[in-house]
């Protein structure tokens, strides 16, 4: 099991009570009077400390995911509004399936640029990815932008510490798609976004990149045992500026790591790269 640190923006005794179980033992969680640790109802009354950063650790080991340098290129890139028309097309699509007010977990969440707009529509939204980096930069965006309704945590998405039927959504965008367990924090009813690459995303960028150039495959962990309800396609074309800016969007596909390195040279000469963005959402119902 790959525990996590929850990392708690203006933290809720009531949210932790309601949504929350311990990643030890799986009993029912609560935050101290003084909002400096977290304990849980089980019979050795795991308790957690909250750190002065604002996380509260419940790792049993730390590591994995994205590092320090990769959320800070993302970040960048990310915030330039690139993405913009994308993210805000999940939203829309989550806003047409949700009752008012649900709670959303972000499967996979990164430095927290979906997971910030998620809570704008939401009681409370949960950010979960394995990176300590891009949960920490994520809760200090939300507290910046004042969103008190925010929790993130480092924890895997095939391992939630969250209760049984206790979230609305589950958005996944990008991230690895584990059904089973998103399945289990779903309340009846409840729907799953699995957001992925369209056939010509990014397009542009390979064709700088590769000589032979293919459109890419439908996602292969896509839900089996839910009912799919539809598939939203977003597609637009942007024009990207700058060498840093070509850069961060590089380092955030998987091109990045199975690129050579003198494929990956032909990058450093552009100051502008005009690519296809394809978003592939699909919805699923508990």
């Amino acid at each position: 099991m790959i525990l996590g640190e929850w990392i708690f923006v203006g933290c809720r005794n009531d949210l932790v009570k309601k949504i929350l179980k311990c990643p030890i033992c799986s009993a029912d969680m609560s935050v101290t009077e003084d909002e400096k640790s977290a304990v849980c109802c089980g019979a050795r009354r795991h308790c957690f400390d909250f750190s002065a950063l604002g996380y509260l650790s419940l790792a049993m080991t730390g590591g994995g995911g994205d590092s320090k340098q990769a959320v800070v290129a993302r970040s960048g890139f990310l915030s330039s509004g690139y993405y913009e028309k994308a993210a805000n097309a999940i939203l829309d699509t989550v806003c047409k399936y949700l009752p008012e007010k649900p709670i959303i977990i972000d499967a996979g969440c990164g430095e927290g640029y979906y997971t910030s707009k998620l809570a704008t529509i939401s009681s409370v939204t949960l950010g979960f990815d394995l990176s300590k980096h891009g949960c920490m930069h994520a809760a200090k965006r939300a507290k910046k932008e004042g969103k008190e309704n925010l929790m993130y945590a480092t924890a895997s998405v095939f391992d939630l510490p969250v209760k049984d039927g206790a979230a609305n959504a589950v958005v996944n965008i990008f991230a690895p798609c584990a059904e089973n367990e998103y399945s289990r924090v779903l309340c009846d009813g409840g729907y799953l976004f699995v957001v992925g690459a369209g056939k010509d995303h990014l397009m542009g960028l390979k064709k700088v990149l590769y000589s032979n150039v293919y459109e890419n495959a439908e996602r292969a962990d896509l839900p089996q045992n839910m009912d799919h309800i539809e598939t939203v396609n977003v597609s637009y074309n942007i024009t990207v500026e700058g060498k840093e800016n070509i850069e961060a969007l590089f380092s955030m596909t998987p091109y990045y790591w199975r690129t050579s390195q003198e494929d990956k040279l032909k990058l450093t000469s552009l100051e502008g790269l005009t690519t296809e963005i394809e978003f592939q959402i699909n919805v699923y119902k508990k």
